[in-house]
């Protein structure tokens, strides 16, 4: 990795079919630097992305693009915009972080990408930087505003509403949160409207990335990480039947179990679903990525911890394995294929640029 001393401006025409049909445009700086954190490296540039050799950290766009509500157009290479949230939620805009390689064409893949708690879509789409480059397919990283998506909302894909708990217990680590609590204080109302759950959002977002960037693509692949992971995994059991072609989920919290009388959220009794939904749900084509690490409590992030969530497995190696194989169960007691896959990545735990890179792997 290489620091060079000015930004480079690239023309977008010719570049690719977009870029020729946008051939007023011209390219941001394709140029990168460390996040602002006082180490020696905080004023280079490099000319590809990666991590700061001082740090460690993950290397974001000199600048991007702010299209604003909505564009008319992608600007090539990094950029930022915002699409109106679903029904009952048109106010609550979800901002779009992209990554446009210039080697884009309209036959090349697109990549949504779900954050975890933190909602940073910008860190997580920059975790893709170096892939998309490589590859050649548009990223795009989707932040949810937590003041409007709570728990309920995203984690559990809105299928849940009006989330309470009670009798709580939280102890914050240098690492982690871990939270106890008993099953009963876990208090909400399943939503069975489909309009209300954020999965059909996907759908929506991928088609405004079609049009913008003049993709031929009728499918999209997804990665989510941590409560990203918790959204997808779900995903695949309520709406089996998106545009996604592969999902990708990595180091969720717990599970909700393919388990048609286990009581939702940890499995799907009272949520509406049918042993035909079930057999949709297991012949998505979703990938399962598991940190061999990540299995204790000070592994990182956020961990739960019910006698129902508990009875998954201690951590989120064991929680995993639980799901696929009660997966694996069901769809031989249904009569359907299983469709599910299940990766281990050795010697990680909770890592988010880790599982980046083991997922960029198996997609690209």
């Amino acid at each position: 990795m290489t620091a060079i001393d000015r930004r480079r401006f690239i023309l977008a025409a010719g570049a690719t079919a977009f870029c020729a049909a946008s051939s007023s445009s011209v390219a941001i700086a394709d140029t990168y630097r460390c996040p602002p954190c006082e180490c020696s490296s905080d004023d280079v540039v490099f000319d590809e992305p990666g991590v700061c050799p001082d740090c460690g950290m993950t290397l974001g766009p000199t600048k991007e693009a702010d299209l604003g509500l909505e564009p008319a157009r992608l600007q090539p290479l990094a950029g930022v915009f915002k699409v109106r949230g679903a029904t009952h939620r048109e106010h609550a805009a979800i901002t779009v972080h992209y990554f446009l390689p210039e080697s884009f064409a309209p036959t090349s893949k697109i990549l949504l990408v779900l954050p975890g708690s933190g909602r940073n879509s910008d860190e997580y789409r920059n975790l893709w930087l170096k892939s998309a480059r490589q590859a050649g397919f548009l990223v795009a990283a989707l932040g949810y505003p937590e003041d409007e998506y709570d728990f309920a909302a995203y984690n559990l894909g809105g299928v849940a509403r009006d989330l309470s708990y009670e009798n709580a217990e939280i102890e914050r680590r240098d690492r982690s949160t871990v939270i106890r609590m008993q099953d009963e204080d876990l208090q909400f109302a399943v939503d069975t409207n489909r309009q209300a759950w954020i999965f059909p959002d996907f759908d929506r977002v991928f088609d405004v990335l079609k049009r913008l960037s003049g993709s031929a693509r009728d499918s999209y692949s997804v990665f989510g990480h941590s409560a990203g992971a918790q959204i997808l995994h779900r995903m695949a059991l309520f709406y089996p039947e998106s545009k996604a072609d592969h999902i990708v989920a990595a180091n969720a919290g717990f599970y909700t179990l393919p388990d048609l009388a286990e009581p939702f959220p940890f499995g799907l009794h009272g949520a509406g679903r049918t042993a035909d939904d079930l057999r949709k749900g297991l012949a998505a084509r979703l990938t399962l990525l598991l940190g061999e690490l990540d299995n204790d409590d000070d592994a990182g992030g956020t961990l739960l911890h019910t006698p129902a969530v508990d009875r998954q497995g201690m951590g989120r190696l064991d929680r995993g394995r639980t799901f696929y194989s009660m997966g694996a169960r069901e769809a031989e007691k249904l009569g359907v294929e299983f469709a599910w896959r299940l990766s281990v990545v050795p010697d990680i735990g909770h890592d988010s640029r880790a599982m980046v890179d083991a997922a960029s792997r198996i997609l690209f």
